[in-house]
C-alpha cells in the first residue's frame, strides 16, 4: 500500500474522530464545524487521485473489479457528502461515511483481485456504467441519512434524544433532505437504466439477467415511494422503510451479483 493512500486512510478517519469529539465535546451544538471537513476533503482529493491512475490510467484496461469499485463509490459518497456539508447541515454522517470510506480503499489497496475491460471500450457503454455507479453513489448516502432519520423518529417518539440525536438537524429537515436525495438518485437511476438499453448489446444475458431485474425492481421501489410522497404525504417510519427496501435491493443489483460472478464464480 502507498504512502499516499496510507496517508489517506488516516485524514478519513481522522476527520470522523474530528467529527466524532465536537459531537461528546458539544452534544447540543451542530455536529461539528465546517473545518473540521479540511482534512475529509485532503483525503478525499488524495483518493481521487488514486482512483484515477488505478482505474482510468491503467494499461491492462479499465479495472472494474469488485473492491476498485467498492473503493470509487467509497470515494464517490465521501465526495457528495462533504461538498454538500457546506450547504446543508449533514456534517454528522461523516461519522459513519469516512470510516466507510477508508475501509473501501484500503480494501481496494490491498485486493489483487481485477476485472478489465477494453481500454477501447464504447463510449456509451463508458456513459452508462460511470451514471450507475454515480446513482448508487447518490442513493447511498441517503440510505445513511434514511438509517439516522429512523433512528431520531424512535428516540423521539420515546422521549429519549441521546446526544447525538439533539446534534441533528430537525425531524422535518432531515426528511426534506432524503427525499431530495432520493430524487435525485432516482433521476440518475432512470437514466442509468435508460443508457444500459441504449449501449448494452443484451442486458439479459446470462451474466447480466440478475442486475437488470433487481435494479428495474429498485426503480419501481423508488418511484412508489416518491409517488406516495407526492400523493400521500408519507414519511417517517413508512417512507424509511420503502427507502430501505429500495436501497437493499439495489445494493444486491450491484454488489451482489457482481461478487458472486467475480469472487465466487470467477466469471
Amino acid at each position: 500500500m502507498s504512502i499516499v493512500s496510507s496517508l489517506a486512510i488516516i485524514l478519513y478517519f481522522g476527520t470522523g474522530f474530528l467529527l466524532l469529539r465536537q459531537l461528546f465535546k458539544h452534544p447540543d451544538k451542530p455536529c461539528a464545524a465546517k473545518q473540521w471537513l479540511l482534512p475529509g476533503l485532503i483525503a478525499v482529493i488524495l483518493h481521487g487521485w488514486i482512483l484515477y491512475h488505478s482505474i482510468f490510467h491503467n494499461p491492462a484496461g479499465l479495472d472494474l473489479g469488485f473492491f476498485t469499485i467498492f473503493s470509487l463509490v467509497g470515494w464517490l459518497v465521501a465526495l457528495l457528502l462533504l461538498t454538500t456539508s457546506f450547504r446543508q447541515p449533514i456534517e454528522c454522517l461523516g461519522i459513519l461515511v469516512l470510516p466507510f470510506t477508508a475501509l473501501a480503499l484500503f480494501l481496494g489497496q490491498i485486493s489483487d483481485q481485477h476485472h478489465y475491460l477494453p481500454p477501447n471500450l464504447d463510449i456509451g457503454l463508458k456513459f452508462h456504467i460511470t451514471i450507475s455507479i454515480l446513482a448508487y453513489s447518490l442513493l447511498s448516502i441517503a440510505m445513511v441519512q434514511a438509517l439516522l432519520l429512523y433512528v431520531q423518529d424512535a428516540h423521539l417518539h420515546n422521549k429519549r434524544p441521546g446526544g447525538f440525536i439533539r446534534s441533528l438537524p430537525p425531524l422535518q429537515t432531515m426528511e426534506t433532505l432524503l427525499f431530495r436525495m432520493i430524487g435525485l438518485g432516482f433521476m440518475v437511476l432512470s437514466i442509468s437504466l435508460v443508457s444500459g438499453m441504449l449501449f448494452v448489446e443484451n442486458l439479459f444475458a446470462q451474466h447480466l439477467v440478475h442486475k437488470t431485474i433487481l435494479s428495474i425492481l429498485a426503480w419501481l421501489i423508488f418511484a412508489i415511494l416518491l409517488g406516495g410522497r407526492w400523493r400521500f404525504g408519507w414519511r417517517g417510519r413508512i417512507a424509511v422503510r420503502w427507502a430501505m427496501t429500495a436501497f437493499v435491493v439495489l445494493m444486491l443489483a450491484y454488489f451482489g451479483s457482481k461478487f458472486v460472478i467475480e469472487l465466487i464464480l470467477q466469471y
